[in-house]
């Protein structure tokens, strides 16, 4: 069997005919099959190039001819151009080309419409789908590994189709992004639209939906507890989502390092974007202080309940146990799946509350990376995701979350900071939940909170200046 490629640009004229004359071969022999590549003419130089070098091939006009060995396997036998495929054909087969000029310019104008015509149809099928655009900052991350997976679904964003997701990692190992790049392309999920990488800000959250950011270190991996070195970067970022994002962006800042001052460098920089939409996550504390409360009466972390971060996420923060509930708790009252008690009720050691568990949880992530060698990442992809979900809608309904929130005037506190407090979530919005109590101790605890975060933005407004 005969099988023939035929290239060429689609304002060839010599292409043209080198297809009017595989047409009569077609008609004349039963067993030739000939494919046809017709190539808008500004691919036509850099395809043949890459075409050439794969092969081995000297070629450098159109049209390009060539016969596949089918049977035989390995690459093609280039035959070259219109006059080496009119010989092969005038020798092997005793048919040649007659076609005037009128014709043969006749089919290169019908090649030219037809693929203008395809362009314009691929174009038109790619503006009707409209991708979710997400961008996360410190895509190297571990955490941002192991959230991919899970990010892409229906459950996190309904009614989401698509989604292109943009992977920033400023001073970046290109390779690296670019392997990760070709890892999500083969996780095969049906939401992906397509996978980008970056590794400067010079296109940086374009168009951006959803914004999380993972990185919490300078770049450079010097004095990276110093605030003064992801002062400015942060800065810039609010900057680019305030003139590039979607107005209703959705922005999360995550990571160990300065979490409540990060999100606090966004809101002040993205002059044009509502505060609302920038939100410092919490939920990965309350994750942890829930598998401790847990650990201690015998049940799941997912018994417990409402658990509340009040303060620095990264810094001095107080964890309130006054909504908090336990589920399935065998203790001398029980109910059905439905029926949870209040932790403080069935919790004896009141003390252990106040004191070891508050320092427990300060330190779990220590605990965590001693073992495992890296910093916790699963938690912290978990905590984002459970965010996102409640965000999105798709949260239990009345569940009370902890968020890092720009807070003005609240508790008494300075102007201008990111404090986390207790919140709920509906319709896609969150609203702060004033229903609980402050009391003296809580207030003083506050109040330690607020100063510290007053010192960090004073300490990195000083070093601006």
């Amino acid at each position: 069997m005969a099988k023939f490629v035929l290239a060429g640009k689609a304002d060839c004229p010599h292409y043209a005919k080198a297809e009017l004359l595989a047409d009569t071969l077609k008609r004349s022999l039963p067993d030739f099959r000939v494919h046809k590549l017709c190539m808008h003419p500004g691919e036509w130089k850099e395809w043949l190039e890459a075409m050439c070098e794969r092969n081995g091939w000297k070629h450098e006009h159109s049209p390009l001819v060539w016969r596949e060995l089918v049977e035989q396997g390995g690459k093609g036998m280039l035959l070259g151009g219109f006059s080496d495929f009119l010989d092969h054909c005038q020798d092997f087969y005793g048919i040649t080309s007659d076609m005037s000029t009128d014709l043969m310019l006749s089919i290169t104008a019908e090649n030219v419409e037809a693929k203008m015509n395809l362009i314009a149809e691929e174009q038109h099928h790619v503006s009707l789908i409209k991708p979710l655009h997400i961008w996360i900052s410190g895509a190297c991350s571990t955490t941002c590994q192991l959230l991919i997976p899970s990010l892409l679904s229906a459950e996190v964003f309904p009614g989401i189709s698509a989604v292109s997701l943009h992977l920033l990692h400023l001073e970046g190992n290109t390779e690296e992004l670019c392997g990760l790049k070709m890892e999500i392309e083969d996780l095969a999920l049906s939401m992906l639209h397509q996978a980008t990488v970056h590794t400067d800000l010079e296109e940086a959250f374009q168009e951006a939906d959803v914004v999380l950011l993972l990185d919490d270190r300078c770049s450079c991996g010097e004095n990276e507890d110093n605030p003064k070195e992801i002062s400015e970067i942060y800065r810039q970022y609010g900057r680019l989502i305030d003139t590039r994002a979607n107005k209703q962006v959705k922005v999360i800042v995550s990571g160990d390092l300065f979490v409540n001052l990060r999100c606090s460098l966004l809101v002040d920089s993205a002059h044009s974007i509502n505060s609302h939409q920038f939100v410092a996550m919490a939920t990965q504390l309350e994750n942890e202080a829930r598998a401790l409360i847990a650990e201690q009466l015998k049940v799941k972390a997912a018994d417990i309940t409402d658990v509340i971060v009040w303060g620095n996420i990264s810094g001095i923060f107080y964890i309130d146990l006054q909504r908090a509930r336990v589920f399935n708790y065998d203790g001398a009252i029980k109910g059905p799946a439905f029926f949870s008690l209040p932790v403080q009720e069935v919790f004896c050691d009141r003390k252990w509350l106040e004191t070891d568990f508050q320092h427990s949880v300060r330190h779990q992530r220590e605990a965590v990376a001693a073992k495992t060698g890296q910093a916790p990442a699963m938690s912290a992809a978990n905590g984002i995701l459970t965010l996102l979900k409640a965000w999105n809608g798709t949260g239990k309904p009345d569940e009370v979350m902890s968020l890092g929130l720009l807070c003005p005037g609240s508790y008494n506190l300075p102007e201008g900071i990111v404090l986390s407090v207790p919140a709920t979530f509906t319709d896609g919005k969150w609203s702060v939940l004033f229903d609980v109590s402050i009391e003296d101790k809580l207030m003083e605890q506050l109040q330690q909170c607020g100063n510290e975060l007053q010192q960090e933005k004073e300490l990195v407004s000083d070093s601006c200046k």
